[in-house]
């Protein structure tokens, strides 16, 4: 098979790929930091567009996780970066070449950046070559490069551009300066009077010189006099410099369009590479989840919320990790508990690693079995929209209505603690009449609420709570754990929330 990307095993996957824009739900999961944090310092790459686009099929999540798995080879993975690389330090000179006034030193710059792409594209497919590789991305990406190394295109380029860098390597002239007046003429084995000069005084020099160091602002920009030297040089040597000028002009789309977006899709791995190596320095860890488009009977161990952890790693904070299990029949896990449990951060974990399997990358947690679901949907309290005619409740129901007409057998769903804004009779009637929607289209659901009698509701719930500590029911463990909810932790919760603990209503009590 023709190679065509190192992101996508089809073709028409990649058709539309610039038009992705965040999904609605990126928010709610913190999938736009993670994807800000990730994307850091490559702009120039466009890579979020790649981390919009929700892979449909198991064959493009395994076809980039042995992407990935292949780049865990040292050797390649300093193969690629050294070719990126040189792929920016080309874009460089090509940008400075736009900036540059003379026509002459434009033309030099465009050489140079030719001979670094000559050399990165030469050097990748040596490298390729001598590096064992098992994910198909790379191996037909060095089967491609390999043709286009050897086509006649390139060996024309590469050969035109060695041999005019020589050939100017070695053109030679003589300066004669007479105050303000400046004569160019051929070289003619002048003597260099230079090694004369330095000998001469040599012998007055008695010890090391004291060295002085200063900043000089350098500029890439020839001035007119330099400018108006090299034209006269160019006029000694008129075939050299107009074989120089017709190769500019002939060469202005050399750019390989598919080594160009290798350079650009490869980014997408390099950039997970390095911002998983920044959990991992902090001993998180990460792995390849089992995706399956079949089986809903999903897990993790010690999984994590990617943008929590960034933030608890800037600050040396300790973060704890959490596991979920789902086996047939269990579609739907309900978080109880108290507030600041970490409850919310839970959901939005399990909304993550879905996610980023969805996409091909590693997900946060020692393993995982995931589901890769068509569409993923959440359901998180909004704040009122004073413009909007409708109550704060009516948004909810209009939101969800939308939701469940949505949803297929193979969606996801997490909802956070919805219909908070009406009594807890109504509240209790709404979310079991949602829920009963939902465990009848088999959505796998994650839903936070501080509901208990929903945690109960079928053999398809499964019950998980976030604990407090034994010993103080005030300090929260952040671990959330399988058991059935009990309200217990909650209760104190409300009554901290309300100042209604003993020690808070005998406080206000006058004596």
């Amino acid at each position: 098979m023709a190679f065509f990307s190192i992101l996508f095993d089809e073709p028409e996957l990649w058709a539309d790929l610039e038009a992705r824009e965040a999904p609605d739900f990126f928010k709610d999961l913190n999938l736009d930091q993670v994807v800000a944090s990730i994307t850091a310092n490559r702009d120039e790459y466009n890579l979020r567009p790649i981390f919009h686009m929700l892979l449909n099929r198991l064959e493009t999540v395994n076809y980039r996780y042995d992407a990935f798995k292949d780049l865990e080879n040292d050797a390649l993975l300093g193969c690629v970066r050294s070719f990126t690389q040189r792929m920016r330090s080309m874009r460089a000179h090509l940008a400075q070449a736009e900036k540059l006034y003379y026509n002459r030193q434009k033309q030099s710059w465009f050489l140079d950046a030719m001979e670094i792409y000559c050399g990165a594209v030469q050097d990748l497919i040596c490298d390729l070559t001598a590096i064992e590789l098992h994910a198909r991305a790379f191996i037909e990406l060095r089967e491609y490069v390999t043709q286009y190394s050897e086509s006649a295109e390139f060996a024309s380029l590469a050969t035109e551009t060695r041999d005019l860098k020589a050939r100017l390597a070695e053109v030679k002239y003589s300066l004669f300066i007479d105050g303000k007046r400046i004569e160019v003429s051929q070289y003619e084995s002048e003597p260099d009077y230079g090694s004369d000069v330095l000998l001469t005084f040599e012998r007055f020099k008695r010890q090391a010189p004291k060295e002085y160091r200063f900043r000089s602002a350098a500029s890439p920009d020839m001035n007119h006099v330099e400018a108006a030297v090299l034209d006269m040089v160019a006029q000694l040597f008129p075939e050299l410099f107009s074989s120089l000028e017709l190769y500019c002009a002939g060469h202005r789309g050399y750019l390989d369009n598919l080594v160009v977006a290798f350079d650009r899709e490869v980014q997408f791995y390099l950039a997970c590479i390095e911002h998983i190596e920044h959990f991992k320095k902090a001993g998180l860890p990460f792995c390849y989840p089992a995706v399956s488009d079949q089986s809903k009977e999903v897990s993790a161990r010690d999984t994590f919320d990617l943008a929590l952890a960034n933030r608890l790693i800037r600050e040396h904070a300790a973060l704890v990790t959490n596991d979920f299990d789902l086996r047939d029949p269990e579609r739907m896990i309900v978080v109880s508990g108290p507030n600041q449990g970490g409850k919310t951060t839970f959901a939005r974990t399990f909304g993550q690693v879905h996610y980023l399997a969805s996409i091909g990358c590693p997900v946060p947690g020692r393993v995982a079995r995931l589901f890769l679901f068509d569409r993923l949907f959440t359901h998180f309290e909004r704040e009122e929209d004073i413009q909007n005619l409708s109550s704060k409740l009516e948004d909810e129901l209009v939101r969800v209505h939308r939701i469940l007409e949505s949803a297929t057998s193979r969606s996801i769903l997490i909802m956070n603690e919805s219909f908070l804004a009406t009594t807890l009779s109504d509240a209790l009637f709404l979310s079991r009449e949602v829920m009963q929607r939902v465990i009848e289209r088999d959505i796998l659901c994650v839903s936070v609420t501080f509901l208990d009698e929903l945690a109960s509701l079928s053999k398809t719930t499964v019950s998980m709570v976030s604990t407090v500590d034994a010993s103080d029911p005030a300090l929260r463990t952040f671990k959330v754990i399988r058991r059935p909810a009990d309200g217990l932790a909650y209760a104190v919760a409300i009554a901290e929330k309300y100042r209604l603990t003993y020690e808070q209503v005998k406080s206000r009590i006058v004596p």
